[in-house]
């Protein structure tokens, strides 16, 4: 017997993504959505030609009891709590596809199996592409819900951060390079805002709009098939698409500027417009930048000894150097989402190469490139909710590596303060940045501390006049060090943002995020 550690299997699976995700893109989930589809075509069917006997004197497409039969095994219960598709229809499947040699088929002979009272009317008019292109959309559908909670989980994790950091003064960088201070808080504000960002265009623009139905188009997206089959009755068609599209996403949107009638795209080939994938992985893609350039900070901040994200008891951080804590779960954050940014481009080649009415070459990649982009990033929120809920401050640190380099953060405010005393702002500009520099020299060449005030303090051109300088009155040498001076609006711009947005995100997702999958990142 060959043994699973003989095949390649997926991290993405094995050590990644969630089992939430994992089922929305698993078999089961896929093949019980083609059944699903079969029902709700049938269903219509049934109710738009159910009134033929005596209109038309002729039966109706498919009758209730077929339709009901259908129902019975598509919905079905089984002992092991599983619904809809077994185990074994699904290796029957397997068996058909292997002589067949199309996996759409293989399941409608699979169906007909399993339901033999409808086995002539499964698939009626419909190509391959009216199953799986609807089945992918109800996918993405509900992968895009399912990121979106987990981002905003993020946000309010990262706002709760911030709310408790938010006065605490923390060197900033540009450059990464010292530059005006900040606060801890701020910081993580910041990196809320950013996924706020993308929260809103994954769940909102693209979810909200860009994600629809193809309905029920048949082979070259013309409806040609469910014409024939309604004879010529164009409202008929209209009206059974619209039937379908209800049943399998009961109560969504109407996007008029797309549809006038139902949320289906306008116009499709044979499959749904491939240009909406660029969408979707793409703003997956911006996510994952936000992702990572979190993580990255984190894993600067950590270096400097401010930050730590989580660290277990017996957790190793290396096998080498015992001392090591490494900050893995944010670089496998950016390792995760590297990943998902480089997916990107396979949409954009899949868009710009749909042959007229449409090309096979789109399948095999949108296999890999949609619930990989999607197990990614949900691997990666889940580590970011962790990091972001065990997230530590060493305030020590932080209090420290401010300290070192306030006095050339404080030359800025004492150029000001020189400046409304009567001096000239070129020349004290000349004279702060000459011995900042030899300060600067001091620190990077010789190890010892800054001592720019003292160079500035022994300046007669920043004494007052009474003591024989230059100055009208008397500098604040003391003030100057009072790093609360320098953070600007820090601490208002904070609570700001968890008063505008953290609050009515927790409030108003509380049920959903309390309802996502509990297991947590798998470390």
């Amino acid at each position: 017997m060959t043994s699973p550690y003989d095949a390649y299997s997926s991290p993405l699976a094995s050590r990644n993504a969630s089992a939430a995700m994992l089922r929305l893109w698993s078999p089961r989930h896929k093949f019980n959505t083609w059944r699903r589809i079969w029902l709700a075509v049938a269903q219509a069917q049934h109710e738009v030609t159910k009134d033929w006997p005596v209109a038309r004197g002729k039966p109706p497409l498919v009758t209730r009891e077929q339709v009901e039969a259908l129902r019975r095994v598509v919905e079905r219960n089984h002992a092991d709590g599983s619904v809809g598709i077994t185990d074994d229809e699904m290796r029957l499947a397997e068996k058909h596809e292997r002589y067949l040699r199309h996996d759409v088929m293989a399941h409608v002979h699979a169906l007909g199996d399993a339901c033999p009272e409808a086995r002539g009317i499964i698939h009626l008019g419909c190509t391959s592409q009216d199953v799986v292109c609807n089945a992918d959309l109800i996918s993405i559908i509900s992968s895009i819900e399912l990121i979106a909670t987990k981002i905003r989980r993020c946000i309010i994790g990262l706002g709760a951060f911030a709310a408790r950091w938010k006065g605490l003064p923390a060197l900033g960088f540009t450059h990464y390079q010292p530059a005006q201070p900040v606060t801890v808080g701020r910081r993580a504000a910041g990196w809320a805002h950013d996924l706020d960002v993308a929260a809103y265009r994954i769940g909102e623009d693209v979810g909200g709009t860009f994600v629809r139905l193809r309905g029920a188009r048949g082979a070259t997206g013309t409806q040609a098939s469910f014409l024939e089959l309604l004879g010529g009755d164009a409202p008929g068609v209209d009206r059974l698409e619209a039937l379908i599209a209800e049943r399998l996403w009961p109560g969504a949107p109407w996007n008029r500027a797309l549809s006038e009638r139902t949320p289906i795209y306008g116009l499709t080939t044979q499959t749904y417009p491939r240009v909406i994938d660029t969408f979707i992985l793409a703003d997956l893609a911006s996510c994952a930048a936000v992702l990572h350039k979190i993580a990255s900070d984190i894993r600067l901040l950590s270096n400097r000894k401010e930050l730590d994200e989580p660290f277990e008891d017996k957790q190793i951080g290396s096998s080498a150097m015992p001392y090591k804590r490494n900050p893995m779960r944010c670089e496998r954050i950016c390792g995760l989402t590297r990943f998902v940014m480089n997916l990107v481009g396979n949409a954009y080649d899949t868009a710009a190469t749909q042959w007229l009415e449409r090309t096979l070459d789109d399948s095999s990649n949108r296999r890999l490139s949609l619930p990989e982009a999607f197990l990614a990033l949900d691997g990666a929120l889940d580590l970011m909710h962790n990091v972001v809920s065990g997230l530590i401050v060493h305030e020590a640190m932080v209090k420290r590596n401010l300290m070192a380099e306030l006095p050339f953060m404080a030359a800025e405010n004492l150029l000001m303060a020189c400046v409304k005393l009567g001096a000239d702002r070129q020349e004290y500009h000349e004279r702060i940045r000459v011995h900042a520099q030899a300060a600067g020299m001091r620190v990077k060449q010789d190890g010892l501390e800054n001592d720019l005030l003292d160079r500035l303090r022994a300046d007669l051109a920043f004494a007052s006049r009474a003591r024989g300088g230059a100055l009208a009155a008397e500098l604040d040498w003391e003030g100057l060090l009072d790093p609360a001076r320098y953070t600007g609006r820090s601490i208002e711009q904070t609570e700001r943002f968890i008063r505008e947005v953290i609050d009515p995100l927790r409030e108003r997702y509380a049920g959903a995020i309390s309802a996502l999958d509990g297991s947590g990142p798998r470390v």
